[in-house]
């Protein structure tokens, strides 16, 4: 499955919309994705599971691009 994982690039930064980075991660399940993202210094807010036709949409975006373990 494909996350869509939304954060801030300082892991101690407060969440500010305009500052929100976007990476996409295929794994098995949230647990996995945030094991492997433990050692980067970021602050997740949200991993989102991303359906067929939500993945379909993010995939016409310039900045789509999957990174896995």
């Amino acid at each position: 499955m494909i996350y869509k994982i939304l954060y801030q690039e300082h892991e101690n930064e407060v969440p500010v919309r305009e500052n929100t980075k976007t990476i996409y991660y295929q794994a098995d399940s949230e647990h996995q994705v945030r094991q492997a993202l433990k050692n980067r210094k970021i602050n997740i807010e949200y991993i989102q599971p991303l359906d067929d036709e939500h993945l379909a949409y993010e995939k016409q975006s310039e900045y789509f691009i999957v990174e896995n373990n």
